[in-house]
């Protein structure tokens, strides 16, 4: 590890993992990002997503809601055209190839950014405390899934297990450090037990036979390197019947090598959590795991 920047074995890991609702996934193709990332990514489609969600949903956005964590994530997978942005989203377990960054300045503006966030990032229902907005606020801040039918194009992980390892080195070189190593042991690993991970960089594949693996950027406890989130996708099986963790993300922490092949046959093939790593988790609904 970097001088000065050593891993923290003390604290337990369980519970260390932040609260949220959703993490949106930002193809971008780079490797690394700027400590900020949204100060990252000037004039390209992905840079104006991520601009342009933290804008809408952050403090003081026209969708912001304290109830409803949103993850903005950037995504060393790249994008389906350059043009437009690609995202995934977890734990909906959707990919979306091209969504427009266009920033609405009236809401009955044509398909734009709003749209996507109406169709997909806001909650379903809201929280009971905020009864006490506006109808109109109110609606404004509830899901319109009939929005999502201006994504035609939009497909669902349903069989292909994830793998997100963070290494944002420009944040903080432990998991700049780590990534890397890590990236390429879960790849041996996963192939050596029938998983192909390359083949579709710029277009994702939904196969029992493959697997996701990107680098993303700062999710928070790089004291923790390697930290790594494994999304189970809903329709995987174990054995002919369904895994045991379908549709969940299982965050962890301090993730060597020597416990990757560990991670691939006790969790994505035997769904089982790893209690000494395990930092938190999510289910398909949203709902913080605890164990």
């Amino acid at each position: 590890m970097p001088e000065g920047l050593p891993i923290d074995y003390d604290q337990p890991l369980n519970g260390t993992m932040a609260a949220y609702a959703q993490q949106v996934l930002i193809c971008t193709g780079q490797r690394d990002w700027t400590s900020r990332i949204e100060d990252d990514g000037t004039a390209q489609s992905w840079g104006n997503l991520t601009r342009g969600l933290k804008k809408l949903m952050g403090r003081g956005g026209r969708f912001a809601d304290p109830f409803n964590n949103v993850m903005v994530s950037t995504s060393s997978f790249v994008p389906s055209s350059t043009d437009t942005a690609s995202a995934f989203i977890f734990p909906q377990f959707k990919y979306i190839p091209s969504i427009p960054v266009e920033i609405p300045e009236t809401p009955n503006a044509e398909t734009d950014l709003s749209t996507f966030i109406r169709a997909y990032l806001l909650p379903e229902k809201l929280n009971p405390m905020q009864n006490s907005l506006s109808e109109a606020h109110q609606a404004e801040l509830i899901r319109d899934p009939e929005l999502a039918s201006k994504f035609p194009d939009a497909i669902d992980i349903r069989h292909s297990p994830v793998v997100l390892i963070c290494g944002h080195g420009g944040r903080d070189m432990r998991c700049g450090v780590m990534a890397p190593v890590l990236e390429k042991e879960f790849s041996r690993v996963l192939c050596a037990r029938g998983f192909s991970s390359t083949g579709a960089e710029n277009n994702p594949t939904d196969s029992p036979e493959y697997a996701h693996i990107g680098l993303i950027s700062h999710v928070g406890g790089h004291k923790y390197a390697g930290n790594v989130i494994v999304y189970i996708p809903p329709g995987m099986m174990v054995d002919g019947s369904p895994h045991p963790l379908a549709g969940k993300g299982i965050w962890y922490g301090r993730v060597e090598p020597k416990h990757v092949q560990g991670i691939v046959d006790e969790t994505i093939l035997g769904g089982k959590v790893i209690a000494d790593h395990f930092r938190g988790g999510i289910d398909h609904n949203g709902d913080i795991i605890r164990f």
